[in-house]
């Protein structure tokens, strides 16, 4: 179960003379103040990658190869075209799905059952940087299998491969929406196994909402597809495969996945203060 030891958090767990009761009755004075956000958030990123990055990068070729696999198979049916960069663009954000949604639901579903957010609440760390320390260290997991699923896509399909620097928005971007909305899910689920379901049933959403073609949905599922946050990257990273993008339209997809990840994130610090103080 990772935690962040308080030595770790920028030094700000200070011991001495201040720590201890004052005579005469006095009040005992705080052990340490507060962490400011981005010390304390490097030092939970640091600790949650170091901690995780072990048993992730199994799960991480998982992600990679069921992407790439997904891909062959549409291949039979997908020749090229518009169905083609919407297959590329939606399999290549799954990978993003799969860990900074679904596996970030089960981290703090788990974290939460155990009795970790026990630990992290003695701890003088903002309640923000817990979530975004987790969340970063989980989405940053994404970046080499997003980048591979893309040039494989580009390479099986026959797709430019010019613009795929637009990665280096989309990764992050979505990342942020899909990580924040998994650990809500994670944090206000009453059981560990509801958490995974829901962090399940995310995905599964990501791979029919956004590796399949637009076009060929019905028009209810085409509305649900609106309200997924990762369908706006994979919409972004879809149209960089055209000869002369529209670049102002990827700004604007990317910019509702940011607007969508701050909210989701500020979900996420609600839940964990919620969740903390059970």
């Amino acid at each position: 179960m990772s935690a962040v030891s308080a030595e770790a958090v920028s030094g700000a767990v200070r011991t001495g003379s201040d720590s201890r009761p004052r005579s005469g009755g006095e009040d005992a004075a705080p052990l340490a103040p507060r962490a400011k956000l981005l010390p304390a958030l490097a030092a939970v990123y640091r600790a949650q990658l170091s901690r995780a990055k072990v048993a992730r990068i199994p799960l991480l070729f998982v992600a990679t190869f069921q992407s790439v696999g997904i891909m062959i198979m549409m291949r039979g049916v997908v020749d090229g075209g518009d169905e083609a960069r919407a297959v590329v663009a939606g399999s290549s954000v799954l990978v993003v799905a799969f860990v900074a949604l679904n596996l970030l639901a089960q981290y703090f579903g788990q974290l939460r059952a155990g009795g970790g957010l026990d630990h992290y609440a003695t701890l003088p760390v903002p309640p923000a940087a817990v979530v975004l320390g987790a969340a970063g260290a989980y989405a940053s997991f994404t970046v080499p299998g997003t980048a591979v699923t893309a040039v494989v896509g580009s390479v099986l399909f026959k797709l430019p491969m010019g613009h795929l620097w637009v990665l280096a928005a989309v990764v992050p971007l979505s990342g942020a929406a899909l990580a924040g909305l998994g650990a809500a899910l994670g944090l206000l689920a009453p059981r560990q196994e509801l958490a995974t379901l829901g962090g399940q049933l995310g995905m599964s959403a990501a791979l029919l909402l956004g590796v399949l073609p637009a076009a060929h949905m019905p028009a209810p599922i085409a509305y649900a597809r609106d309200l997924l946050p990762s369908t706006y990257g994979v919409e972004a990273l879809a149209r960089t495969f055209d000869a002369s993008p529209d670049w102002a339209v990827v700004a604007a997809d990317l910019g509702v996945c940011a607007a969508v990840g701050v909210v989701s994130l500020a979900a996420a610090t609600w839940a964990y203060r919620r969740a903390a103080v059970r």
